[in-house]
């Protein structure tokens, strides 16, 4: 394999790109073809994205900017400069935000009878209503904190909505001879937390001429703060919301002396410091100065916001016109192949199965593991799990097969992002009841979706496996699109044996040659496959890669595949997210297309279809071409050998690169994607369509 020069690839930021990608979910929420509640779910996720931006990617940048300069100087990048870049990306977006919002969503929703309003927007009975509401549910969760006068600092929880409360002390009744001595009024300032934690964030007021009337939970407490603070005088009411740094990534991305500096810098600071604080742009410039004062703020973590903060929130916006205003149903299909009366394992030993999320019913996983802790004869049941369902069917199989003396071994990654309490909730619990739990292993993540049951006999033809592209969590399945593959196909599952062994340290190595395992031969593997599509490029003969995954980062595949490119190779890649290559470049990338899609469902999951000769070899995978999927996760592409599931998988992927609907095309310069012409297609309703005559 010769190595690739990368100091002069051409790569496009990927933090950028990602904002390139939360621009096409804008869009989304912007589109009037779009159910207007759908269109309010975008707006949530695009909020929740932003939120998450800010937590990671923006507050890793502020660590690097506090480095030395000679630090510094180890970065490929000036992170001053990228983070001014991000900034004005997103500052541009809140803009549009905002006007989707206010003059798309909130009009639409007039057009349906649905007014979201305002305290000082109440009639009589509705405003009865909200402060009986206020009185009964919120007054009791509510602690109104001064600013002043207190020698400790107030602490913000992350992603907490507060309301900055000015006011001042009503005047005590005086004689008539102490009046003219009554010195002036001060301001005082007050800080009250929006419980929408524990309380639903929209309150359902009574109807009014069949209009249906909606209060943010923030406004039923502005309307009621006299009642929070009966001496005193209110003056106004804005909303505040702190996003506190993660302190994650920092090992995905960096290492050797740079990775220890930047820990260090890290830990001289308090846990979770402000990545991002949002404030209403009514509030005063000397009261904005009072809380950045109180909060140890910095001026670059101010940003400006509106009335509202987090529109993650809308996702449980009520819908008191009907489900016209959302999604169809999409009934989920079942596949033939598992009705047969010998139940999943059955099944799976006759031949091959594929199950493709949300389309295909959940079901036969937990039908899989409950036929598992059933069997006389399973012997152990091995898995790995990086984010499970908060009341997991899959965690609950688990825990019978280990009651039921089954030797259950789970590895948890406990460094899932976000889902780490969770996980150490359910790995407690799998060993109280008798399962072995494994955990991290030092400087990897675990990110492959791999169940293996093994029968007693010995022997591999006693295993049964079932691998994926996406996560053990029956939630996100009906949201996520993935892919599943059960098997008993002894060329695979001896190899899951030998990922089990190292993840179990019975070995720090294995022998594949089915599996493409990371960080071990994966990589290699990749660019083996790509360069014998070059050699048959350059000898004239027919050669592709048509490729589908979540984000593209990593320079060395890039690279490889500008190469491929230049080489005559034809690409052909779905992205959902970052996308760090430039297609379309003459010279570079010409042959070359890119295509993002953004709909119903979240695109998760990652193929691989290489022409290799005319075998058409087919892969699918838990792994991205990120630089840290590839180096510093332990991740599984697992061959895809049945041709009725080839062919099933390549038309799926002609139908995503035919869609003229919720496609874009991602160009050489990573501006706003454009959707393609031609007659209308929308790949995922043109996929469940196929799937469905295809049971």
């Amino acid at each position: 394999m010769v190595e690739t020069n990368l100091e002069n690839i051409r790569l496009e930021d990927r933090d950028l790109s990602w904002l390139s990608f939360n621009q096409r979910v804008l869009q989304e929420a912007a589109d009037p073809d779009v159910p207007l509640y759908e269109r309010i779910k975008f707006l949530a996720i695009f909020s929740s994205n932003i939120d998450e931006f800010f937590r990671v990617r923006v507050a890793s940048l502020r660590a690097l900017i506090r480095l030395k300069k000679k630090a510094q100087k180890q970065l490929a990048f000036d992170p001053e400069i990228l983070l001014r870049r991000i900034l004005r990306v997103v500052d541009r977006q809140q803009e549009e935000f905002g006007s989707v919002y206010r003059s798309g969503i909130q009009e639409d929703l007039k057009k349906q009878e649905i007014y979201l309003v305002t305290g000082d927007e109440l009639d009589e009975t509705q405003e009865r209503f909200a402060r009986l509401f206020f009185r009964r549910e919120v007054k009791p969760l509510l602690e109104a904190r001064f600013l002043s006068g207190s020698s400790e600092k107030p602490f913000l929880e992350n992603r907490h909505l507060y309301l900055a409360v000015q006011l001042t002390a009503k005047p005590p009744i005086l004689p008539s001879s102490a009046r003219k001595k009554k010195a002036r009024n001060r301001y005082q300032y007050a800080l009250v937390e929006v419980p929408s934690h524990r309380l639903a964030r929209f309150i359902e007021l009574p109807d009014r001429e069949n209009r249906h009337y909606i209060a943010f939970l923030d406004d039923v407490i502005r309307l009621c703060l006299q009642e929070v603070f009966p001496n005193h005088d209110i003056h106004g009411a804005y909303a505040i919301k702190l996003t506190r740094d993660a302190e994650l990534y920092i090992d995905d991305e960096f290492s050797g002396d740079l990775l220890e500096k930047i820990k260090k810098a890290l830990g001289k600071r308090s846990e979770g410091a402000p990545s991002r604080f949002l404030y209403d742009t009514d509030i005063s410039k000397s009261f904005l100065a009072i809380l950045t004062d109180a909060f140890d703020l910095r001026k670059e973590d101010l940003v400006r916001g509106g009335r509202y903060h987090n529109f993650h929130d809308f996702f449980r916006l009520p819908n008191p016109a009907g489900p016209h205003l959302e999604y169809e149903p999409m009934p989920q299909l079942r596949r033939e192949v598992f009705g047969a009366s010998g139940g999943i394992s059955a099944a799976v030993r006759s031949r091959d199965a594929l199950v493709y999320y949300p389309y295909h019913d959940y079901d036969p996983v937990i039908r899989f593991l409950e036929e598992a802790a059933d069997d006389p004869a399973t012997r152990s049941i091995h898995v790995t799990l990086y984010r499970v369902a908060e009341q997991s069917l899959v965690l609950e199989q688990l825990l019978r097969a280990a009651q039921r003396g089954k030797d259950v071994v789970a590895f948890f990654e406990v460094k899932a992002r976000f889902d780490e309490g969770s996980n150490i909730r359910w790995a407690e619990e799998l060993e109280r009841a008798g399962g072995r739990v494994l955990y991290s292993l030092p400087g990897l993540k675990v990110h492959a979706k791999l169940c293996l049951v093994t029968r007693d006999g010995g022997g591999d033809a006693d295993r049964l496996a079932y691998l994926s592209t996406g996560n053990f969590n029956e939630t996100a399945a009906r949201l996520y699109t993935d892919f599943g593959l059960f098997t008993a196909d002894v060329r695979v599952t001896s190899e899951v044996a030998q990922v089990f062994d190292i993840l179990s340290r019975r070995t720090n190595e294995g022998r594949f040659e089915a599996l493409l395992v990371a960080p071990f031969t994966m990589r290699s593997r990749f660019v083996e496959l790509l360069d014998e599509e070059i050699r048959a490029a350059r000898k004239g003969e027919e050669a592709f890669l048509i490729a589908k995954m979540n984000s593209l980062q990593d320079p060395a595949m890039i690279a490889k595949l500008y190469e491929a490119s230049s080489a005559g190779v034809q690409i052909s890649l779905v992205v959902r997210g970052i996308c760090s290559l430039l297609p379309g470049v003459r010279g570079m990338s010409q042959n070359i297309r890119v295509l993002s899609i953004v709909d119903r469902f979240l695109e998760h999951a990652r193929v691989f279809w290489f022409h290799h000769g005319g075998e058409e070899l087919m892969f699918l995978s838990s792994a991205d071409w990120m630089e840290r999927n590839l180096k510093r996760r332990v991740e599984v592409a697992f061959p895809v050998y049945d041709k009725t599931i080839q062919e099933e998988l390549q038309e799926i992927l002609r139908l995503q690169l035919r869609d003229t609907v919720k496609a874009r095309a991602v160009n050489g310069r990573q501006d706003i994607a454009h959707r393609l012409e031609g007659k209308p297609l929308r790949s995922q309703y043109a996929i469940y369509d196929y799937l469905r005559e295809r049971r």
